[in-house]
């Protein structure tokens, strides 16, 4: 929409007697073959050459010369004039057959008229018919769909019962699995038991019999030891007679010794005696003392004998008894050893008395877990049972439910159709009246809006007709209702909004003009639907979804040969002055600009509009245009107020100027994208504004006051529309009167505060949905491209 001035501009020397177009000289006239000066063609060269042609002469006064080359400039003068005539003859001619052919076309819109009304009637009993048929189509759904929640309830039960049958199956099975397992283990067990019980058996008995000869042993072993023991007190009683019989005979060999000597000191003493009175007796008496001296010699050599004797038998009778005591010490570590071996033998005896009791326990628990087993099979059988009839049921209703589901599509598939078809023929009669489209958003509540005491400001009628396109707004108990294109509740998203006005993006690529732009009071949402939230994907604002299809479709056009070159400008009107968003230059405010520029908007014939000295920029890809987008917020004029943190203080217009050609067919495309984020109204009593808010707040009323005049002069169809009364709305020009796509989004607040201003922004919007404005027209031609770009 906004484009540079040309200042360059070549201006025309000639121009058609109706003045309203054109014509340059080197164009042929119609009809001229019969004329005297056909064969000549005059070039704007040669016009121009003509007229500024100055004579030269070799010698001023030589009038004969001068006549001649007077003459000869005056035949070619003719000439010109005559070739003009016949010119302006064959453009008469041309004239009265483009007028004829303007009746004739006239009276064919005339028909058109007729038709398009009569067409219009027709599409509206279709669009009857069809909403009938929705409705229809809405019940039999409702139906399908109370069946298909009866039928998916019932299969949600079915499965349910099928989850815990099989769940139940897997439990018993998983319950037998553990339970044959402990049963083979438990027969394991069993078997290594009895192996066990029969070893520790035969070693029971092996150990009974070894104990028996044990027993045998120890009892032969006690009685050795009393039988030794008795010997050795017969031995130490012997031992001890044997020494008092052996002291006695000491004593007895002491005395006799005594005795013996005493006795031969009698003796001799008798034969001294004897020896003086009777010496005729001394060889008897000698014989006699002999023997008593060899009696005594030869019992004293017994009693020695004896003594010897008697000390080798208590030698021997020692060692005897050393052996003995011997022989009782090993027999009592036998007997000791014994007595630990009969302990194991007993503890062997417990143990295998303990393995038994386990063996019959086990044996008992053996008969339960089989008893469990066949109760467990039995159940398995019954559920399986169960099983197979659920199994069928489940069949039967997922057969049922597969019908109801292929109904269910084949019904939104239709509804789908329908809509389309609908929407379609919509956007059909809109562009064939030329209306302006208006889409509603309502914004969520944030924690800053105050609540209201009558409940919700803002609802949404739910019949057929209306779902999705109307709004109700209640003021002081009076609720008031509107119908738009489309009605965007709180929870739609950026994506949804964006959908709905992607085809409308796309016309810009196929050369038709496009203009969207955002209305309503400040803090209502429209930079956010414009912009959307910088650093989040999912909360891009249109501005960059639009430049994102625009490429990636630019880049699927490729295959089919088409090559596009695009522009971007971008400028704010602030206080009634235009500013270039894009100038690299200073930007310090000044009354002219934000470089002391004074911008002037233009219109040519042709519907463009142009702004002298803006700044536009080619760009190739998205990354370009987003860079651009931030560089413009950034120097885009903002403020505080009390109704909105971050308020736009100026109207916003963002223009893509898109020319393509096609190398296949030489066709050339020219379109525009125009997308405005327009300043919000606001109330002097509620935004508290002062100083340069307050002149901010002034302008932006003021602009929107006068796009308001025009509004209503444009629906009530007036033959002045005051364009000019503003900027803003004199930048509009061609979008509200010309030949471009347009639409709107007025964006209101649910808050109950401001319920009134929601209100008059819905009340705008339904009188700009109400105007009729020029029939969009492609700009597409089959000309070679000359230009780099053509400024829309």
């Amino acid at each position: 929409m906004v484009g540079t001035a040309n200042n360059g501009r070549m201006r025309h020397a000639f121009s058609v007697v109706n003045g309203e177009e054109e014509v340059g000289l080197n164009s042929v006239p119609p009809s001229n073959a019969g004329s005297e000066y056909g064969g000549f063609e005059f070039t704007r060269e040669d016009v121009y050459g003509l007229l500024n042609e100055r004579m030269k002469y070799k010698n001023k006064f030589n009038y004969k010369e001068r006549c001649e080359n007077m003459m000869d400039y005056i035949k070619r003068l003719r000439l010109c004039i005559k070739w003009f005539q016949e010119l302006e003859g064959g453009y008469l001619f041309e004239q009265e057959k483009l007028q004829n052919a303007l009746d004739f076309t006239e009276s064919k819109c005339a028909e058109m008229d007729l038709m398009l009304k009569n067409k219009e009637e027709e599409l509206n009993l279709i669009i009857v018919e069809l909403r009938k048929s929705l409705a229809s189509l809405q019940e039999k759904l409702s139906k399908e769909e109370s069946e298909k929640l009866a039928a998916l309830d019932s299969l949600a039960r079915e499965k349910e019962a099928r989850l815990t049958v099989e769940k139940s199956q897997a439990s018993l099975l998983e319950e037998q699995g553990k339970i044959q397992g402990e049963l083979q283990s438990a027969n394991q067990r069993i078997t290594s038991v009895s192996d066990m019980y029969k070893l520790l058996q035969e070693y029971n008995s092996s150990l009974q019999l070894y104990n028996s000869k044990l027993q045998t042993d120890l009892d032969t072993a006690h009685e050795n030891v009393k039988r030794g023991e008795k010997e050795k007190a017969a031995i130490v009683g012997n031992l001890s007679t044997l020494r008092g019989q052996c002291m006695s005979l000491q004593d007895q060999y002491n005395s006799c010794k005594i005795c013996n000597v005493g006795f031969l000191k009698v003796w001799v003493h008798l034969y001294l005696t004897f020896e003086d009175k009777k010496p005729s007796i001394t060889g008897i008496d000698i014989c006699i003392e002999k023997q008593i001296v060899t009696i005594n010699l030869a019992s004293v050599d017994e009693v020695a004998k004896q003594k010897d004797t008697l000390v080798n038998e208590v030698a021997s009778l020692r060692a005897e008894l050393q052996q003995v005591s011997e022989d009782r010490d090993s027999l009592l570590l036998q007997v000791q050893t014994l007595t630990a071996e009969v302990v194991n033998c007993e503890e062997l005896v417990e143990k295998s008395n303990e393995l038994k009791e386990k063996c019959l326990s086990q044996s008992n628990q053996l008969k339960t877990l089989q008893d469990e087993l066949e109760a467990t099979q039995n159940k398995l059988r019954v559920s399986d049972l169960s099983v197979f009839e659920t199994k069928t049921e489940f069949e039967a209703q997922k057969k049922l439910i597969s019908e109801l589901q292929n109904r269910l599509e084949d019904a939104e598939l239709k509804i789908v159709e329908g809509e389309k078809f609908r929407k379609k023929l919509h956007n059909t009669i809109l562009e064939l009246k030329g209306n302006i489209r208006v889409f509603c958003r309502v914004r969520p509540l944030i924690p800053e809006d105050s609540p209201g005491s009558d409940g919700k400001v803002v609802s949404y009628p739910t019949t057929t007709e209306a779902l999705g396109r109307a709004v109700e707004l209640t003021q002081n108990g009076q609720k008031y209702s509107f119908t738009f294109d489309k009605v965007f509740m709180p929870d739609a998203s950026q994506e949804d909004v964006f959908v709905e006005i992607s085809q409308l993006v796309q016309s810009a690529l196929d050369g038709y003009k496009v203009c969207i732009f955002a209305y309503g009071q400040t803090g209502s949402g429209k930079t956010y639907t414009m912009m959307g939230k910088s650093g989040n994907p999912e909360q891009k604002g249109l501005i960059p979804r639009s430049l994102e299809q625009i490429f990636q479709t630019r880049q699927s056009l490729q295959s089919q040969g088409w090559k596009y070159e695009m522009q971007v400008s971008m400028l704010e009107i602030y206080n009634e002055t235009i500013r270039d968003l894009l100038s690299t230059k200073d930007s310090s405010r000044t009354e002219y600009g934000s470089n002391g520029k004074q911008y002037a908007i233009k219109h040519d014939a042709n519907g463009n509009t142009l702004v002298s000295d803006l700044t536009v920029v080619d760009v190739c890809s998205t990354r370009e245009v987003s860079f651009l987008l931030d560089q413009a917020s950034h120097s885009r004029s903002v403020g505080k107020t009390q109704m909105n943190e971050q308020s736009s203080r100026s109207h916003f217009v963002f223009t893509l100027r898109i020319s393509g050609v096609n190398e296949n067919t030489e066709q050339q495309v020219q379109g525009v994208l125009n997308l405005i984020d327009l300043a919000g109204s606001e109330r002097l009593s509620k935004s508290g504004s002062t100083g340069d808010r307050l002149r901010e707040t002034q302008a932006i009323n003021k602009s929107l006051s006068s796009l308001s005049n025009v509004i209503f002069a444009l629906a009530k169809k007036e033959d002045h529309v005051p364009f000019r009364h503003s900027k803003l709305t004199y930048l509009l020009q061609p979008c509200l009167g010309g030949d471009s796509k347009t639409l709107m989004f007025v964006n209101i607040s649910p808050d109950h505060s401001s319920s009134g201003e929601s209100l008059c922004s819905l009340r705008f919007a339904s009188r700009v949905n109400a105007c009729e404005i020029g029939i969009p027209r492609r700009q597409a031609n089959m000309r070679s491209f000359e230009s780099r770009l053509s400024l829309g």
